[in-house]
């Protein structure tokens, strides 16, 4: 014999009851951690940079209402379709397969949804390409398995970012929640500064991630891809290679700490660099322009001569000499 329709509306409401229950008595649903993970949390992290701000508005407060609103929609068709046409309550059939109005509604509607999304969706595009003048430019590139770092702007040459071993995550007097997330060598900024990421891969393809600041780009070997953050207050951030790039994906984390602008001059100092920023010949792997475009230790626009200097004899002179040898011969 089968349940009844009465015991099984009972059972199916106190898993209900018991779900929501559960959901809003979650002590640390409320406090999220502020720059990593937090254990039964629900929804994204904490927003420390303007571009995550508005990605935190648009996933709140335009996706997640519309998402409801249609899934709700569905499942009440699909209830009321169950019920109003089982072949209890409607034991014969309509004889009709279409309706126009239907047909068109469905159409319409999901366009106009998909259009009033996009408009927020472009500005959201916009913002992460429109970034302001940069205060620090960091080269970030992707290896099996782990980061290399380098500030040319600084003079600081690259070096490795690795993830930090279960015994001294222990030893350092860190949380066990931060394993696999914090790196010995972590990237150092300035509050309140623009910060472009130049990110990149040696080997295969991987994916800088950041939640905290809304950075997700991929690091695609041969190419430079572009992005940017400003962080708006002091801390440490987390965030790991999202791209599945092999056996130790999961240990290629992404620690960056916001500090002071004086306590950046002095890590910097420690690093070897120099706050004073570097000409295209002092800068570990030639300026940002030549990174961008893969031209690393080509000559600058400052080192090619200007039609006013090639006028001058000392600059043409030996030029035309060697040009003019072959010519003769």
């Amino acid at each position: 014999m089968g349940m009844g329709t009465r015991a099984r509306a009972s059972i199916g409401g106190g898993l209900t009851a018991l779900c929501l229950a559960v959901f809003f008595a979650t002590p640390s649903w409320a406090r999220p951690l502020v720059g990593q993970p937090t254990d039964g949390n629900i929804g994204l992290q904490p927003s420390a940079s303007p571009l995550k701000v508005q990605t935190t508005f648009f996933h709140d407060v335009i996706l997640m209402p519309v998402i409801s609103f249609i899934t709700l929609l569905v499942l009440g068709l699909i209830i009321w379709i169950c019920i109003r046409y089982n072949k209890k309550a409607n034991p014969v059939p309509a004889k009709w397969s279409h309706n126009t109005l239907v047909e068109v509604v469905w159409t319409v509607l999901p366009v106009l949804i998909l259009v009033g999304i996009s408009l927020f969706s472009f500005r959201l595009l916009f913002a992460y390409h429109d970034m302001p003048t940069p205060d620090l430019t960091i080269k970030a590139t992707g290896n099996q398995w782990n980061w290399g770092y380098e500030y040319p702007d600084q003079g600081i040459a690259e070096y490795v970012s690795n993830m930090l071993p279960e015994d001294e995550l222990a030893a350092r007097g860190m949380p066990h929640s931060l394993y696999r997330l914090a790196a010995d060598e972590p990237i150092v900024v300035p509050v309140g500064k623009t910060v472009r990421v130049l990110v990149t891969a040696a080997d295969v393809i991987h994916a800088f991630a950041l939640p905290a600041f809304g950075l997700k780009t991929d690091a695609i070997p041969g190419r430079v891809n572009e992005t940017w953050f400003r962080a708006d207050r002091v801390g440490i951030y987390y965030g790991q290679c999202s791209e599945l790039c092999g056996t130790d994906h999961a240990f290629m984390p992404i620690q960056i700490n916001v500090v002071t602008e004086a306590e950046f001059a002095t890590w910097v100092g420690s690093k070897g660099g120099s706050m004073t920023p570097k000409t295209a010949a002092e800068a570990p792997g030639g300026t940002v322009a030549q990174v961008a475009a893969g031209t690393t230790g080509a000559p600058t626009v400052t080192d090619i001569p200007t039609a006013q200097t090639a006028t001058t004899p000392q600059t043409v002179a030996p030029a035309t000499a060697s040009a003019a040898a072959p010519a003769a011969q």
